[in-house]
């Protein structure tokens, strides 16, 4: 039985170190800002006293940072759970994210679940589980979105190359297949000032690349005094991080003066964009509920290219929306076709309850949204080849990743060319200035060190 308590809490900032024999856990599904909220959440139950260890090293308490997005969320929470259980059966299990939100109840009636907590009260965990610790029943605290207003900064670190900022949460477009604005409330987020000193944090570590991330970044400031342009050249003069690289933003909301000081005139910033598109259908737009037409998005696709050719450009794209023809899959195929952009990626169209689109009917053969699945990643392989190809015989500067993957060390350069090299533990999370030599068999970019670019 789940004993539900309707109140928003405020995030402690010095939690008592109550629990520094005990460990904890966290598994995070989802998106860069659930990554970015989960060592936010770790960093404040280590100020508690818990110790950080891996899922499989017999924690006393397991934390899993749920997503909204996929429409199996149900399942993967169930099966950590299990998997938790089966780790260590005495463990207290917390749910926590978006998911968690939305489906409270849902989320309690499963075994071994021992707290549930909504958007409002998942950074005040510790205090939650002090609370309630010996409690036999599974406590459920979730206010309604409506009291989500207050924006809680954080940033993630464990990669020492690169960490996700949080600059930015909730949303206020309600495009009409979307569940996000009824998991993370309106769009809100800091000043430019304290914005800056979170990144002034992550100056202080070993992260040389910080990705901004959240909801709805290019909302920044939502139509106030402070706009996300205005961020993003106090970002730029930010000392002590190398690379700022943008997560997603609207096509609607990224402006020519972005495009412009990012590509021409930024220290930081590096020539990399991902911008949903969804369809390439006008109908479809409208009936998604989004804010643009396909003639806005290939301006703004245009506009990058003339900037700065070498740009890389990730767009998004959902196959099988309610009502979505044939000839409109086509629309979406041809105009990705015609567009000079990098790599797709590609969600399929799942019912999420709550949203307007499922009451739209008219709905498309599941069998029919794997088959356009399946088409539109085989052109996103074909895209991403061509863009590959475009680098060969290029130089640039990569950031190299720590992990030895079977003798070789991967990195990205500044418009995230994947490569590959022999491994080296000297080049982990440094700079490298490199000749791009060909493709690999499994897609990456071979390359020469040409001579190291740290100072």
């Amino acid at each position: 039985m789940a004993t539900s308590l309707f109140q928003s809490t405020k995030l402690s900032i010095f939690a008592p170190r109550m629990n520094q024999y005990k460990k904890v856990a966290l598994y995070t599904l989802g998106c860069k800002l659930n990554f970015s909220e989960t060592s936010t959440i770790a960093r404040s139950l280590e100020d508690a006293g818990y110790a950080r260890v891996d899922f499989d090293n017999s924690p006393d308490v397991f934390v899993i940072n749920t997503c909204s997005v996929t429409e199996n969320a149900d399942k993967k929470c169930r099966q950590l759970v299990r998997k938790a259980k089966k780790i260590n059966p005495d463990a207290y299990v917390a749910v926590i994210g978006c998911y968690a939100q939305l489906k409270p109840t849902e989320i309690a009636a499963i075994d071994g679940v021992n707290i549930v907590l909504g958007a409002n009260e998942k950074f005040n965990l510790a205090q939650h589980i002090e609370k309630n610790e010996i409690s036999e029943e599974t406590i459920v605290y979730n206010s309604s979105i409506k009291e989500t207003k207050e924006f809680v900064p954080g940033f993630s670190i464990g990669d020492r190359t690169r960490s996700f900022l949080k600059i930015q949460d909730g949303c206020d477009y309600f495009c009409t297949f979307c569940t996000i604005p009824l998991a993370r409330g309106k769009s809100r987020n800091a000043t430019i000032a304290q914005t800056l000193l979170e990144a002034d944090k992550i100056a202080q570590t070993d992260v040389k690349e910080v990705v901004l991330t959240g909801v709805n970044i290019g909302d920044f400031g939502q139509g106030g005094d402070e706009n996300f342009f205005g961020l993003v050249k106090a970002l730029d003069k930010v000392e002590g991080i190398d690379r700022f690289r943008i997560s997603s933003i609207e096509p609607n909301l990224l402006s020519d003066e972005i495009i412009d000081f990012t590509l021409n005139h930024s220290n930081r910033f590096v020539p990399h964009f991902h911008i949903p598109l969804q369809s390439g259908s006008d109908r479809l737009l409208k009936a998604m509920r989004r804010k643009y037409k396909r003639s806005l998005f290939a301006d703004r696709i245009h506009s990058i290219k003339k900037a700065n050719p070498a740009t890389c450009i990730g767009v998004d794209v959902i196959v099988g929306f309610p009502g979505e023809t044939d000839e409109e899959f086509m629309e979406t195929i041809d105009f990705l076709k015609d567009l000079d952009i990098s790599y797709l990626h590609v969600f399929t169209y799942s019912e999420r309850a709550n949203t307007t689109a499922i009451k739209l009917g008219d709905p498309v053969p599941m069998n029919v949204r794997k088959q356009r699945s399946k088409q539109l990643h085989i052109l996103s392989d074909k895209k991403k080849r061509a863009f590959y190809d475009a680098n060969v015989g290029q130089t640039g500067t990569v950031l190299f990743e720590t992990d030895n993957n079977d003798g070789w060390m991967n990195g990205f350069t500044e418009n995230y060319v994947k490569v590959k090299v022999p491994y080296d533990p000297k080049l982990a999370n440094t700079f490298q200035y490199v000749h791009l030599n060909s493709i690999a068999p499994d897609g990456m970019m071979f390359c020469d060190i040409i001579v190291t670019a740290e100072t």
